[in-house]
């Protein structure tokens, strides 16, 4: 396994909150859990509720929400949902402790709507593209039996990551500093499996299409398609993935494939891999233009008013560091030592030291 982009500050068993405490103020949706109560709601009024498939998972009308039985996320514990539609939840930073992520307190971050049952046996994935050589298409189990394994521990981030602290306020989920976690990843090298295709000399760039729909479920119209140069994609750590943690990923974080970039922003790695298009151009799919996920290209103000011409799509994210022991809040005695820990991390680099 190799490791990249996470520096412990400071290794031990992780010490988390009693459970009891955190999953108070935790919130959580879930998908039967809408069907059930919509299914109710229809009998009680009487009536089919109008457009109540487009309704966001884990909403009831709060007349009729009268439970004390929390939301859950399906194999996620005790994250704070920020959105519900779509679901996009961090991970309070106390639950971050452990040296390898755990799957159920890795961050969602979604922008439509999620695949409801993926089958493995039947998904398949396309690579083609106008400066790819060939389109081929291989299912799981070919890619799983033609490429050789991989497993890398690597870091995955929002690009809001902290958002919540901008002064002024920036648009866009408002997330505090959970939206981080560095797992353990395993799948093929997405370079193994573009050469396998054949590269023309005029690529630059690669962009990916999901399963996912978009809100407004348009046929046709993707939720998020974004991409990286040729260099990102030809890394040895950029990885086609299946697992998370040496077990199948979880349905929020992209089942049953995945890319994976570490170190750059969490939206390059597109989820519930369905297409990936070999480009000689940069990617133009959705959110790739504009002021999507990009930084000014040079220093500027807080609050300025920049041109879309000057943004600059993000690449590797800024090194960063988070405490997640003790807990925010702890009291402890001012005449006693106290331990604590945490993390660190840079998107091109490595942490040689924290101070």
């Amino acid at each position: 396994m190799k490791k990249r982009g996470l520096h412990s500050l400071y290794a031990k068993d992780p010490v988390h909150a009693d459970e009891a405490v955190f999953g108070r103020t935790s919130h959580h949706v879930t998908r039967r859990g809408f069907l059930s109560g919509l299914k109710s709601l229809s009998v009680l009024l009487g009536a089919e509720v109008v457009y109540g498939q487009f309704m966001p998972a884990g909403l009831i009308p709060a007349a009729f929400a009268q439970t004390d039985t929390p939301f859950t996320i399906e194999g996620k514990d005790g994250l704070v949902v920020l959105n519900d539609r779509p679901v996009n939840a961090e991970t309070p930073a106390h639950l971050l402790d452990d040296a390898v992520t755990p799957a159920s307190r890795f961050f969602v971050r979604n922008n439509g709507i999620v695949p409801e049952s993926p089958d493995p046996k039947t998904w398949t994935l396309t690579i083609e593209g106008e400066s790819a050589a060939q389109s081929r298409t291989f299912t799981l189990d070919e890619l799983k039996a033609q490429f050789k394994h991989y497993t890398y521990q690597l870091t995955l981030e929002c690009g809001g990551n902290g958002r919540a602290e901008f002064s002024p306020a920036a648009t866009g989920n408002q997330w505090t500093t959970g939206a981080v976690g560095c797992p353990s990843w395993t799948g093929v090298r997405l370079k193994d499996v573009l050469n396998a295709v054949g590269v023309k000399d005029d690529a630059v760039y690669i962009g990916y299409y999901g399963d996912d729909q978009h809100l407004s479920r348009t046929p046709g119209k993707a939720a998020i398609s974004r991409g990286v140069p040729m260099s990102k994609a030809m890394e040895d750590e950029s990885l086609i993935a299946w697992a998370m943690n040496d077990a199948p990923l979880p349905l929020m974080n992209g089942y049953p494939l995945r890319l994976v970039f570490g170190g750059w922003p969490a939206s390059t790695s597109g989820k519930w891999l369905k297409k990936i298009v070999i480009r000689n151009q940069i990617h133009d799919g959705a959110k790739m233009l504009g002021k999507a996920y990009r930084t000014p290209c040079k220093p500027v103000a807080p609050g300025t008013k920049v041109a879309d011409e000057d943004m600059c799509i993000i690449e590797a994210m800024p090194v960063k560091s988070l405490i997640t022991y003790p807990q925010s809040g702890t009291a402890h005695t001012l005449s006693s030592s106290l331990e604590v820990r945490g993390h660190a991390w840079c998107g091109s680099a490595s942490v040689e030291k924290v101070y």
